[in-house]
């Protein structure tokens, strides 16, 4: 999947769940996430650490409409 999609998901929903082909999960949200075009890659700041994730390696996405109270 190409990280445009992902990236424009992103967009409309403000947080998705996104699988990497390796297996990997990550929660992404507008405000932690950027879209590196030139280096295809994702980068993503989380609580206690920063990770930065292959933008093509995407293989599906999940949209929720947040966390139960």
């Amino acid at each position: 999947m190409k990280m445009e999609l992902v990236h424009k998901e992103l967009q409309a929903w403000g947080e998705a769940i996104v699988f990497t082909a390796a297996g990997q999960q990550f929660e992404l949200h507008l405000g932690d996430t950027t879209f590196d075009y030139d280096e295809r890659v994702i980068r993503l700041q989380g609580p206690n650490a920063k990770y930065v994730i292959d933008g093509d390696s995407i293989e599906s996405i999940t949209l929720h409409y947040g966390h139960p109270d």
